[in-house]
């Protein structure tokens, strides 16, 4: 059985090549709905409905364990997968986020208190990441931005306009003094070394590729009924819901090396 990686597009991409880097034994299935992406700015129903047919998708393919990727698919979905639809459908299978992490990531950074999020609108207007950070630590100060245009940045290979949207995204975080920035979407880690360079080490840059592989091996030492059932041939396959024109081009650099898309259709 697989570890199935779901996201709305291909920023998982960069995730998952940090749990291909740190945990090589495992199988790896990718999933990236590129043709619908971006999530940031669905209704919580249709986000919910997306994932979960994703999610079914990997199960389907010989996933044991599935993460979404998608921090919009986390805030807004995976609650109800794991109450609802995996209780139904598929018990003893498990499916994860990467919110709680990310909480768990910007409270052992900040020193001051102040912690800001950069994310979609949909995770901005969920609230998820406020509740965990305070479900830990209620004295923490959470000062969120949205940032709907980095995804259609990442996705269309535009990189090259990053500079003034991302001054202009993080400048009310900066007022606010937070010392400690997380990147709330799975895209975001593509501006990572230029939101360090732009910050000159003053402010923590909390991003995702570099904290999921470690908490999922601690995960799976925690839970080695699970880990017992994850086969280890190192084994990995990319699969999209729509192939562009620049979508390889687009996965190449978010992933660091070519890799080979396969074109699937959800129901």
């Amino acid at each position: 059985m697989k570890i199935g990686l779901f996201d709305s597009g291909l920023g998982g991409l960069i995730v998952t090549h940090g749990l291909i880097k740190n945990l090589p034994d495992y199988d790896y299935l990718y999933l990236g709905d590129t043709a619908r992406v971006p999530y940031g700015n669905r209704s919580q129903e249709v986000v919910y409905e997306f994932t979960k047919s994703g999610v079914e998708y990997l199960f389907e393919h010989g996933c044991q364990l599935v993460i979404l990727a998608c921090n919009t698919a986390s805030a807004e979905a995976l609650r109800r997968i794991q109450n609802e639809y995996l209780p139904e459908h598929y018990p003893e299978r498990r499916v994860l986020g990467v919110l709680v992490p990310g909480a768990e990531e910007a409270i052992a950074h900040t020193h001051n208190g102040k912690v800001g999020i950069i994310a979609t609108r949909g995770t901005v207007d969920s609230q998820a990441y406020i509740r965990e950070v305070h479900k830990l630590n209620p004295h923490i100060k959470v000062f969120q931005q949205a940032a709907p245009l980095l995804v259609p940045l990442v996705e269309n290979n535009a990189f090259a306009y990053a500079e003034p949207i991302l001054g202009d995204y993080i400048a009310p975080l900066l007022t606010e003094g937070v010392d400690t920035l997380v990147l709330g979407c799975t895209h975001y880690p593509l501006f990572k070394a230029h939101l360090r360079k732009r910050l000159a080490g003053k402010i923590a840059v909390v991003s995702q590729d570099e904290f999921i592989p470690t908490k999922l091996a601690d995960y799976l030492r925690r839970h080695p009924e699970i880990n017992q059932k994850l086969s280890k041939n190192g084994t990995h396959h990319f699969l999209v819901t729509d192939l562009a024109p620049s979508t390889r081009e687009v996965a190449r650099i978010i992933f660091g090396a070519p890799i080979t898309l396969e074109k699937v259709t959800l129901d």
